[in-house]
């Protein structure tokens, strides 16, 4: 479960990697790189973790 400031740093920096040309990992051909990102996260497919220090 991530907390909604993961998910706000998730998608942010997945959208700048997708705006920046990353291939989406989605099959979906959305051009919107947020909405792809929103995509991914949602099907978790993004390749991205998140560790929490103590």
């Amino acid at each position: 479960m991530t907390t909604r400031f993961e998910k706000a740093r998730i998608l942010g920096a997945r959208t700048l990697q997708l705006s920046m040309g990353a291939p989406p990992t989605s099959g979906s051909n959305v051009t919107d790189p947020l909405l792809a990102a929103e995509s991914e996260y949602y099907q978790n497919r993004i390749p991205l973790t998140v560790k929490r220090g103590r």
